[in-house]
């Protein structure tokens, strides 16, 4: 099983996700939108246990990929362009991020969802958590 991570950004909130490897939604922060992706990812691994953990470019980091060793789950995240020593990820494996992309889009189907209708991050976040309930029944 494996974990791939995304997050999207809006005018003023931004949602964290992290999707299981048939791309349903696991678990969802709504922080605010400039905070940065690389912050909220601990969180999101926290309890978790996988084979691997599939991140964008945003996610590169040595604390990070020292948190997914300690989950004994394999990194398979591209080096940033800032690293100096480039870390090599598995290609064939990076293929399947695109799992959470489609979590995003089938969570969009909602309407409510995708216009960001709520004014308040609470309201917000529990229709989010009601559409990742949603997901997971179909």
């Amino acid at each position: 099983m494996g974990f791939a991570f995304r997050s999207r950004g809006g005018l003023t909130t931004k949602i964290h996700l992290l999707a299981d490897a048939l791309g349903r939604p696991l678990r969802i922060i709504v922080t605010a939108g400039q905070v940065g992706d690389i912050t909220q990812a601990p969180a999101l691994l926290e309890g978790q246990s996988g084979d691997a953990v599939l991140a964008d470019k945003a996610y590169d980091s040595n604390a990070f990929r020292s948190v997914i060793a300690g989950m004994e789950a394999k990194a398979v995240i591209p080096s940033n362009r800032a690293r100096k020593i480039i870390i090599p990820h598995e290609v064939l494996a990076y293929r399947h991020r695109n799992r959470i992309e489609r979590c995003f889009n089938r969570m969009k189907h909602f309407r409510r969802f995708a216009t960001r209708y709520d004014r308040r991050t609470i309201h917000f976040s529990g229709f989010a958590y009601l559409t990742a309930a949603m997901i997971w029944m179909r």
